[in-house]
């Protein structure tokens, strides 16, 4: 199983045609699951900002070669060009999502760049204290050392963030190890009552990436350096 996200600048106008466009799974060889939002920046304010021309696609799939032949072919990919895709081995997993499947290899691929994914499908009475927890975890996050790039992202009941990290520790570092971090407290919170009704949690390993956002890619090649023996691969 691998993971993609594809996050392009479209005008307000095509929003709802990239929508219409994305295939459910089970429709298309190799696509176990499919997500479409638009992107909120990260901040600590407790109402979201969306940025409404901004649309970020999640999927996961059986191998590469699925995710070559959608890009060839189907509808939304087209629409997506001129923005940025990332490919995404899972290093470790929890939770439960569609089409995921679970990985337990903590240690494995983090001494190069990490991507974080939270998902989530929320639970409508707990709205208002998620956004809260989550202003409060999102002020933390745009500080926080080995931070690389971080955008969330939601199409209601859908919400989740994305995340890129210098390297596993420095996840490790914002995540757990702060006592009195507003990320633990959210977590806390999360377990007294839910705040989704399904989520996952996913750290990865980026080993392709492709295009540019805003300008720049945000895996750009000085970025992907690994102790491991396969080098991720950057295109310009």
């Amino acid at each position: 199983m691998i993971v993609t996200v594809d996050i392009c600048d479209v005008p307000i106008r095509e929003m709802l045609r990239a929508w219409r466009a994305a295939p459910r799974p089970g429709r298309w060889p190799g696509l176990r699951g499919l997500d479409v939002a638009v992107a909120a920046p990260l901040s600590p304010s407790v109402v979201p900002r969306p940025t409404l021309d901004r649309v970020i696609v999640v999927a996961t799939w059986d191998d590469d070669e699925s995710v070559e032949g959608y890009m060839q072919q189907a509808a939304l990919p087209e629409m997506m060009i001129g923005g940025w895709h990332v490919r995404l081995a899972p290093i470790h997993t929890t939770g439960s999502w569609p089409g995921l499947e679970p990985a337990a290899r903590r240690g494995e691929g983090e001494h190069g760049p990490v991507a974080v994914l939270t998902l989530g499908r929320l639970r409508l009475r707990r709205s208002v204290p998620f956004f809260r927890a989550s202003a409060r975890a999102e002020a933390q996050i745009l500080r926080a050392p080995g931070l690389i790039w971080a955008t969330g992202m939601g199409r209601p009941p859908f919400v989740g963030t994305c995340s890129l990290w210098r390297d596993g520790d420095s996840v490790d570092a914002f995540a757990y190890r702060d006592q009195g971090s507003a990320h633990r407290a959210a977590m806390a919170a999360d377990h007294r009552d839910p705040f989704h009704s399904v989520s996952a949690f996913l750290r990865l390993r980026p080993y392709l990436s492709l295009g540019r956002l805003a300008g720049a890619n945000p895996l750009r090649a000085d970025w992907l350096t690994s102790a491991s023996d396969a080098e991720p691969s950057v295109r310009p």
